[in-house]
């Protein structure tokens, strides 16, 4: 297993830091997940897992980390973004290739949403507002 792990240069672990990506991320909802993505201006792509209690017991908990830090792991992202995983309580039950692609969607969603020009988000009301700041 040595070897395998994620650097240190990879993983997100500053309260600032998730809150920032909180903030100025773009939200992408799939059915294993939640994932917040930001360009982060670096040349490496970084990582976090926020695994809430609504998941189970602590166990749980660090089976749904190990799962979302090997999907991370194993998908070679574009340089430069930080990708934080809420993961949801059916990830545990899921088969692994699935994961896999339930991220890779997901992924490709949120990289899409920064790429477009003028991020916009749309309301219940059904009115539009235009996000410049990303």
């Amino acid at each position: 297993m040595s070897g395998q792990g994620l650097p240190a240069a990879q993983r997100i672990r500053r309260r600032l830091d998730f809150k920032r990506i909180y903030k100025g991320g773009v939200l992408v909802h799939s059915r294993f997940m939640t994932l917040f993505v930001l360009r982060n201006g670096g040349n490496t792509p970084r990582f976090g897992v926020a695994a809430t209690r609504k998941i189970g017991s602590a166990v749980d908990r660090n089976r749904a980390k190990r799962l979302s830090r090997e999907v991370f792991r194993r998908k070679k992202i574009a340089v430069g973004l930080d990708v934080v995983i809420v993961p949801r309580r059916e990830m545990l039950d899921a088969p692994f290739a699935i994961l896999e692609t339930d991220y890779h969607a997901a992924l490709d969603r949120g990289d899409r949403k920064l790429s477009s020009p003028a991020q916009a988000q749309h309301r219940r009301d059904g009115s539009t507002r235009v996000n410049k700041s990303v």
